[in-house]
This record gives structure tokens, C-alpha cells and sequence, in this order.
């Protein structure tokens, strides 16, 4: 799916997030989320959430869970306020479905997507399916993507899902201790078949938590890699930002205070 905006040159039309990892144990985080759609989103014309909103998803069914509810309404306002809302899913809420979609007013986008913003022409994802290096979760990715796998989990209980997610998500943080960094980033192969596949040469996404920009090579060959900030308010070293692309194509990096960065 191709979108296109445009506007005043030196405004932003659209802004990039991704792996807020929201939950109820971390109200700051949701309160800088809640703040960011009212002052920051509702300026744009675009606004792109690349995976990893929630903690975890168990399914649309948990839309009644009051927390999920409030920050599903708390997007819709943002839609019913005149901005596009886009959508590609991350390792923790691929369950998100059709239902979540409706209720939150936006627009659920294949990984990766190719849109044109400010008339730039790029690709974006969430960004776990270039860590390549890491086969035992590419398996795990392989075997839940799966519609079949997908469809015989969601109509298990919504008790057992959650309990289930909950065995897993500390299995995985188990794991993690003791996979390199490396491993866990995104593979350069990957990348530039990302790239190749697209036909882009400007790619934003999330999942490693790295946030930077990555430029190589040069003229006809240059391609750009941004890569977004996870969100993280309750701790006392802040994290969190987004990215922001102007009618005329300029990509800014905003961090945690709404500063933006020199790149």
C-alpha cells in the first residue's frame, strides 16, 4: 500500500513510532504516549505506529481490558481529528486484528510497506524480520505468523492466552541475557535485501531499541537507515522520541523531551 501527503515546505506531515511497550505498570510511558498524541500527533497529517504499541496483545477480545480500551480511544481521536493513522505490527502485538483496528481508527499496513511522504519516496517496518542472525527467534516468527497457529491460539481462552504470553515473554527475556547485541540487530544482508526488494533507498524501523541513522555509500547508491527509539518514561534514564518527515521531504529525529537531534 502506497500513501502520499503534502503541505507547507519546513512543516511536518508525518511522525514515526515504534516499541512503546505500553502496559498499566507503566503509567509515565503511557502518559508520555497519551501526551505525544495530543500535542504532537494531532499536528500531522500522518501518524505511523511500526510495532511494539503494546507490552504484548492476546487478541482483540482484550479491548474490553479498560487500559487497552483507553489507549484505543486515545488513537481514534487522533483519526477523528483528520490524521491518517497507519499501523504495521511487532513481535509483541501481531495479534492485533481487524477488531483493534476499528475500534483505534486506523489503517493496518503489510511489513514491510512502501508510502511517499513530503514527496520521498521510502520503506518501513517494524524491523524484526531482518535480525536474521537470531534463528531460534526467526523460528518462533515463522511458527506464530502463521494464520493456521494464529487462529487455534486465539480460540483458546483469553485467561490461558495471557498466561501463555506471560511464560513466554519470560522465557524470551531468559534467552535474551545471553545473546550479544549483534545477534539481536538487524542483519546487513537483511537490510539490503529490504532495500533491494523496495526499491529504496530510505528505510525507517523499530525492534532493536538502537536508535541512530545509518548512511552508506554515495550519489545513486546512498541509502539511509533510521531507526527509532523504544519508549521507556519510568525509569530515571528516559527514553523515547520519535521521527518526523516534512513536506519537503526533510527527516528530523526527535528524542524523550521533544528535542530534536543533530544527526
Amino acid at each position: 500500500m502506497t500513501a502520499s501527503v503534502s503541505n507547507q515546505p519546513g512543516a511536518a506531515v508525518a511522525l514515526f513510532i515504534s516499541d512503546l511497550h505500553l502496559q498499566p505498570a507503566h503509567p509515565r510511558t503511557t502518559q508520555a504516549f497519551l501526551d505525544f498524541l495530543r500535542e504532537q500527533a494531532r499536528r500531522v497529517q500522518q501518524l505511523y505506529l511500526l510495532g511494539d504499541l503494546f507490552e504484548y496483545w492476546a487478541g482483540d477480545d482484550d479491548l474490553e481490558t479498560p487500559y487497552n480500551r483507553e489507549i484505543a480511544e486515545a488513537i481514534r481521536q487522533v483519526s477523528e481529528s483528520g490524521v491518517q493513522v497507519f499501523w504495521i505490527a511487532g513481535n509483541r502485538d501481531f495479534l492485533a486484528g481487524e477488531g483493534f483496528a476499528q475500534a483505534a481508527g486506523l489503517t493496518m499496513l503489510p511489513d514491510p510497506s512502501v508510502i511517499t511522504v513530503g514527496g520521498r519516496r521510502l520503506a518501513i517496518a517494524h524491523g524484526d524480520a531482518q535480525c536474521t542472525d537470531d534463528l531460534a527467534y526467526m523460528e518462533f516468527r515463522a511458527q506464530v505468523r502463521q494464520p493456521q497457529w494464529q487462529a487455534q491460539f486465539l480460540a483458546l481462552p483469553l485467561a490461558q492466552r495471557k498466561a501463555i504470553i506471560a511464560g513466554v515473554r519470560k522465557e524470551s527475556q531468559e534467552e535474551q541475557r545471553h545473546k550479544s547485541m549483534e545477534i539481536m540487530d538487524v542483519n546487513p544482508a537483511a537490510v539490503t535485501a529490504l532495500f533491494d526488494t523496495t526499491a529504496t533507498t530510505t528505510l525507517i524501523h523499530g525492534h532493536t531499541h538502537r536508535p541512530a541513522r545509518h548512511h552508506s555509500g554515495d550519489g545513486a547508491t546512498a541509502r539511509t537507515r533510521y531507526v527509532l527509539p523504544d519508549w521507556e518514561y519510568d525509569v530515571k534514564a528516559q527514553r523515547g522520541g520519535w521521527i518526523a518527515i516534512d513536506a519537503d521531504g526533510a527527516i528530523r529525529r526527535f528524542g524523550h523531551d521533544g528535542q530534536e537531534l543533530a544527526d
